[in-house]
């Protein structure tokens, strides 16, 4: 099976050509015809957040929220932040325990907005399928009324990847989406997050706040043979974001607790077993 000599796509998750001898996926192939200007990327990033005065903080409780968090408090200094948090019914405890505990610390006004998003997760594992994005793009869709309602201009996510070659992307009635950890290595974000008291949970798959990911990735894996995330996790290879040996590991098949997938089975009313 040819595997990209560039990222950890392989036959199963993208076409792959030989360059120069060389096996090329298709995704690197256009990165290499359109590299991005790291140093530009950046540039546009601190001259947009100069401008930020206040402004909605997508806070999940993961890693990388907790990072943006502290970027826009401590690095940034956003006069005005409120860290927002959407539950979607199954959020790991030990996140939102880490949540309370950073936004306190950083001295952040926190809110909780719960909300049941069972027939995303249910439906995905009925079929085998990603919850992510729809999950995304519904939460990003409530942010973005909760910041009209609350007259923010600016929602702060905690993405590594830039939308293309910028750091942002204007939403409906004005509302900007910034991707404040854009080309951030993982290295970078580790370092500031041993300066917080942020715990690591044993969570499967790569989240540090979501219990559905395992369980969902697991049912991928029975039925296409691969993980959901690899096109995601190819990108933070290629754009140097994650060593390649890591991700390796995180495209193999997770070990989901047993207690957690009953969990989650439960909570979404499935039956493991018509499943299986």
């Amino acid at each position: 099976m040819l595997k990209c000599s560039l990222c950890v796509h392989d036959e199963r998750t993208a076409k792959i050509d030989i360059i120069n001898g060389e096996p090329i996926c298709r995704e690197c192939q256009v990165y290499l015809r359109h590299p991005i200007d790291r140093e530009k990327v950046r540039k546009e990033l601190d001259e947009l957040m100069r401008d930020v005065n206040r402004a909605v903080v997508a806070y999940s409780g993961g890693k990388d929220s907790v990072v943006a968090l502290y970027l826009a408090k401590e690095v940034y200094k956003v006069p005005e932040l409120e860290a927002v948090m959407i539950d979607h019914g199954l959020m790991a405890e030990e996140a939102i325990e880490n949540a309370k505990r950073i936004a306190e610390a950083l001295g952040v006004p926190f809110k909780v907005l719960r909300y049941d998003y069972s027939d995303i997760f249910r439906e995905a594992l009925l079929k085998g399928e990603s919850p992510c994005r729809r999950c995304s793009k519904r939460t990003m869709e409530k942010l973005r009324k909760y910041a009209l309602k609350n007259g923010y201009r600016y929602i702060i996510t905690g993405h590594e990847l830039p939308f293309g070659h910028h750091p942002y992307r204007l939403m409906s009635r004005g509302v900007i989406q910034i991707r404040l950890l854009s080309l951030m290595t993982e290295e970078e974000r580790f370092e500031i997050l041993k300066e917080l008291p942020f715990e690591f949970p044993e969570l499967p798959g790569y989240t540090t706040n979501c219990l559905v990911l395992g369980p969902a990735l697991e049912r991928y894996w029975e039925k296409h043979g691969h993980s959901f995330e690899h096109r995601r996790i190819a990108a933070l290879v290629r754009y140097g974001l994650m060593d390649r040996e890591k991700a390796e590991r995180k495209v193999t098949k997770p070990h989901v607790p047993d207690e957690q997938r009953k969990l989650v089975y439960s909570k979404l009313g499935l039956d493991m077993s018509a499943l299986d």
